[in-house]
């Protein structure tokens, strides 16, 4: 019998902290906490984090209804390229399928520049005889007993997991699905991800970096899910949980352990879907959301309270404001820009004397230098804290107080090199942080075709609101919300996102009005049943999802596709029409024209099934037990030529609903603290959100 119990919680783990979020479907009421990742198994640290936050409420793990998760556990394990001995097999002639990529240069202007390295080098490459068309027709037999052969060959050399790229096996997966049975049977424990089961999508090389990235991974994957989820039932939860997944849905964790690649962005997602409920309870048209936590800080744009979704996302880029710089993620993915400037970023002098900023980080091990586990280099958090922008006392609610001595000794380690005092090479490392930050979601609102200053900003995260206040004036963002608990917001946007699941399947064809629609449908309704499917695995029920069907659409001789909705009328009337306009409209608000008289083709057919959202009553502040709160006074330094100025500090459980709080001034919660730069004033709202606004 399902659990009736209202409580729920989503748990966030991230570089430096792990969040969560305790929340009560009927009265609102919710619990936040949050405590410090344990990097080598950082199932330890969320099921500590877990099992405190349950007794702080006063309740017992039997009582959690719901549990649902995000990870940076697949990102990580790619960017750090820590991951399992992995080798890939393809059809002859393509061993060298990773290792020339597109052969597209990002930056035509840098002689110099070069590709993000692929994830498996030529040497772990390996070739079998056999090739069918783009249409699924054998023309070479595979030969089983070459694969019997190759198996050996990769269980000599302690092969770990196996990538399988076989030509064209989006259209006839036959051959991949004999190879993943031959090296199940011949390499019991090693890994094997085949193609067609992480992506039915044509170009060669951006499956295979896929199915590589799944190999490369699920080992660690499922290790990790099998590992939290016998700390979950030995510590009494008996509940279901649920992972988030890249594109904002959930998933049952043993799709996520076979493939991680659906999770890659699986933390960010959880804030972009929270600031999507946010933008649409609000009537917010559009929202800039940037979360900025201890590792890296994030940023989307939502539009009408959707979250854009891209399917060429990439990891990885050698530059990273440059597309086609990294390696390339054919699946959805919340779009997102990501900047490796945290909290726990690293500050240093470079080879000509310029002050840089990450992408290096202290971690949750040893942290930055305030935090008093042996850290000696110096962070954003150190140069925040030496600044006056966190308040010593406050940090966790008082849990973890910072060294301030220990960061100015960290900070002294640039100050010197540079002929700077101590205050002014932290406002340095401040605002270099803010710049690199600010230039990467200007970067971003341009791709997006919108403009920062006619956007509502929403800033979350440990580091966020910190630093929300500079970003905004440097992109002329005139209002600023930070959401009621917004230091683990990401936390709580995992309780605001429905299980769903996506599927692709690639088959080119004309639109033209002979085009068989039967067919299409037929796809469509393979593709559905293996959603429904994946749903399942989530306890999701199937009557309440939604279905949407979605088209890659090209003129023909484009080397690339936009997606488009596909119109109602196009399966059930063969309407070709309705579909070529919506294209066309979508063409011509992205490049701004047409092409009349161009044929048009679809190259794939996406849906996607997503049950309904949760209904979250969240009228209630969140619960603050902080019956000694006292506001009292900072000094916070404003640059060079201000120097220090009084700042008060005030806890958030002492806001009064719709007074104003001039800056500067420090907003303190026991997640983060707020900062209203001069010029700036805030209040709270009804909801217990603050709102900043800049003059």
């Amino acid at each position: 019998m399902k659990n009736a119990s209202p409580w729920r919680i989503g748990f966030d783990i991230g570089g430096t902290f792990t969040d969560l979020v305790l929340l009560n479907d009927i009265s609102g009421e919710a619990l936040r906490h949050k405590t410090l990742t344990t990097p080598e198994d950082p199932s330890e640290g969320a099921y500590t984090g877990l099992t405190q936050l349950v007794e702080m409420a006063g309740l017992k793990a039997s009582d959690i209804h719901t549990i649902t998760h995000g990870t940076t556990l697949a990102i990580n394990a790619l960017l750090e390229r820590r991951g399992a001995k992995t080798a890939l097999v393809v059809t002859r002639g393509f061993r060298d399928v990773l290792v020339l990529g597109r052969e597209y240069r990002y930056d035509i202007y840098d002689l110099n520049g070069a590709p993000a390295k692929p994830l498996l080098p030529r040497s772990q490459s390996y070739e079998i005889s056999e090739r069918v068309t783009a249409r699924g027709a054998v023309i070479t037999p595979l030969d089983e007993a070459e694969v019997v052969q190759l198996a050996a060959e990769l269980r000599d050399k302690g092969y770990e997991a196996v990538a399988v790229l076989c030509m064209h096996a989006y259209a006839w997966p036959d051959h991949e699905n004999q190879i993943e049975a031959i090296f199940s049977r011949e390499l019991p424990g090693v890994s094997i991800s085949v193609s067609h089961k992480v992506s039915r999508e044509i170009r060669e090389y951006d499956r295979g970096v896929l199915t590589a990235m799944n190999a490369f991974v699920q080992p660690k994957a499922r290790r990790y899910m099998a590992r939290l989820e016998n700390k979950l039932r030995e510590g009494g939860f008996v509940c279901d949980w649920l992972v988030m997944g890249s594109n904002g849905g959930l998933m049952a964790p043993q799709v996520a352990a076979d493939y991680p690649t659906r999770i890659i962005e699986s933390g960010p997602a959880g804030g972009i879907v929270a600031t999507a409920a946010f933008a649409r309870k609000n009537a917010l048209p559009q929202v800039l959301a940037f979360d900025m936590g201890g590792t890296t800080a994030k940023a989307c744009v939502v539009r009408d309270g959707q979250p854009s979704i891209t399917i060429d996302y990439e990891v990885g880029r050698a530059d990273r404001l440059l597309k086609g710089s990294g390696l390339p993620v054919k699946l959805p993915v919340v779009d997102m820009i990501e900047i490796g400037a945290g909290g726990g970023s690293i500050a240093r002098v470079d080879s000509l004397g310029l002050l840089e900023i990450g992408p290096e980080s202290a971690s949750a091990w040893p942290g930055p230098a305030c935090y008093a586990r042996g850290g000696e280099r110096p962070t954003v958090t150190d140069a925040n804290l030496v600044l006056g922008l966190l308040d010593p006392d406050a940090f966790l609610g008082g849990r973890m107080p910072l060294d301030v001595a220990a960061a100015r000794q960290a900070i002294r380690r640039v100050a010197e090199p540079l002929g700077l005092s101590i205050e002014d090479a932290a406002w340095g490392i401040h605002e270099v942080a803010n710049s690199k930050m600010s230039e990467a979601l200007r970067t971003h609102c341009v791709e997006k075709n919108v403009s920062p200053a006619q956007m509502t900003m929403l800033a979350f995260g440990g580091a966020g609101p910190s630093h929300a206040w500079s970003l905004a004036k440097q992109l002329s963002v005139k209002r600023v919300y930070f959401p009621n608990g917004a230091g683990v917001y990401s936390a709580f946007g995992l309780l605001t996102a429905p299980p769903s699941a996506d599927f692709v399947r690639s088959d080119r064809c004309r639109l033209q009005p002979d085009i068989d629609v039967n067919r299409i449908a037929a796809l469509f309704a393979e593709g559905f049943d293996e959603a429904i499917t994946t749903l399942a695995a989530a306890n999701a029920d199937p009557n309440t999802a939604l279905q949407q069907k979605l088209a890659g659409v090209r003129y023909v001789g484009q080397g690339s596709e936009l997606t488009v909705t596909l119109p109602e009328t196009f399966l059930t009337q063969g309407d070709v029409t309705a579909l070529v306009d919506t294209f066309e409209a979508a063409h011509l608000a992205r490049f701004g024209r047409t092409l009349p008289g161009q044929g048009v083709e679809v190259v794939n057919w996406r849906g996607r099934v997503q049950t309904t959202p949760p209904t979250l009553n969240t009228s209630d502040r969140l619960r603050h037990a902080e019956p000694e709160a006292r506001e009292k006074s900072l000094q916070v330094y404003l640059g060079r030529e201000q120097g220090f100025s009084a700042c008060r500090v005030i806890p958030r459980s002492l806001l009064v609903t719709g007074e104003a709080i001039h800056g500067p001034a420090l907003l303190q919660e026991k997640e983060c603290a707020i900062y209203v730069g001069p010029g700036a004033s805030a209040q709270l709202d009804s909801q217990g959100n603050i709102l900043m606004e800049l003059s």
